[in-house]
């Protein structure tokens, strides 16, 4: 080796100790050290396998499509799927941790939210919109047959609805209210949305508040008919439903929290294409390629909006489902940069 060269190997040397050395000196705790990981910025979620409450119908269109297209996969999450009844039933379910998260309409987190059942968990948080009302996916139908042809007809009847305390009664009471019905003479019927169709045509009920893939199910096989769009008037473009989880969950895990946002904001803006949910109807929610190809959509909101959603509680407090004021934003858990 030259001397020209074993200098120039010498100064390489003591360059890269002298690289090393700054580099310790910053992992030490000096100013060149990277600042702490928040629950956005990456790494490991703190939970790998969530559980997560989910009904069989439309609206949940885009927990399948994230699924099917691997984008809890992509943020490290495994889900497995409850099927719950309806959001009111999914709150036990949240406290006593056997969902991690679960889909419901805003009524039942907002009722939730509202009583001492939710401090014992932080209360409860709204991470993710699910789904906007949009004419003909929130119908009260009875059987082509039977004498009940308006709203008007549906004063002392029966009407099945999935949960009682929720969305759909709540819109139900706003909107036969609206057409001059005494909604105290209406009485409402619990059961599951697959029974229904059933329900109506053996007269259990005289009518049935059903969504879709549900409704257009019922009117192709039953020939049932719409009797009123319960998403109309005092209730056009009303928020019905999100996604949730509990206080104490989320200071717990809110990297997987975050993961989950970020995979269902990917599922929301992908379950406006038709194509891509019609097949899936026909594998979640049990329906025919036929029926799947003519559900009506409801909008699928792709950020939380506490305006938007202050409006129902509004409308609870008017129908007598909430006692108190509830301010909806100290429940929201923005997605970062929201």
């Amino acid at each position: 080796m030259t001397r020209r060269v074993r200098r120039m190997a010498i100064r390489g040397i003591a360059l890269a100790t002298l690289l090393a050395t700054v580099a310790s000196c910053g992992a030490l705790g000096g100013k060149e050290q990277a600042p702490p990981a928040d629950a956005n910025s990456g790494g490991p979620v703190e939970k790998a396998k969530i559980t997560l409450g989910v009904l069989p119908i439309l609206d949940v269109a885009s927990v399948h499509v994230a699924i099917k297209q691997g984008f809890f996969k992509a943020e490290g999450l495994e889900v497995d799927l409850k099927v719950i009844q309806g959001g009111a039933a999914a709150i036990p379910g949240l406290v006593s941790k056997e969902l991690d998260f679960t889909f419901g309409n805003w009524v039942s987190f907002f009722a939730a939210e509202s009583k001492a059942t939710a401090k014992q968990v932080d209360g409860i948080k709204l991470i993710s919109d699910g789904y906007q009302a949009k004419p003909d996916m929130f119908l009260i139908l009875a059987n082509g047959d039977s004498a009940i042809k308006s709203p008007a007809d549906l004063a002392g009847k029966t009407i099945a609805i999935n949960t009682f305390r929720n969305i759909a009664e709540l819109t139900a009471k706003a909107t036969l209210e609206a057409a001059n019905v005494d909604v105290n003479s209406v009485k409402f019927k619990e059961m599951p949305f697959p029974d229904m169709q059933a329900a109506v045509q053996n007269k259990t009920v005289d009518a049935a508040f059903m969504v879709e893939p549900f409704i257009t199910r019922a009117q192709r096989a039953a020939g049932q008919i719409k009797v009123l769009d319960a998403a109309s008037g005092p209730t056009d473009n009303i928020p019905i439903a999100g996604y949730a989880t509990t206080g104490a969950f989320a200071k717990e895990n809110p990297k997987t929290v975050a993961a989950f946002q970020r995979a269902m904001a990917k599922g929301q803006a992908a379950a406006t294409d038709r194509p891509t949910v019609e097949p899936l109807l026909v594998e979640y929610a049990k329906v025919d390629k036929e029926t799947a190809g003519l559900v009506h959509f409801g909008a699928f909101p792709t950020t939380l909006d506490a305006t938007r959603l202050q409006r129902v509680v509004q409308l609870m407090q008017r129908y007598g489902m909430l006692d108190k004021e509830l301010d909806v934003k100290p429940m929201l858990i923005q997605p970062s940069g929201s």
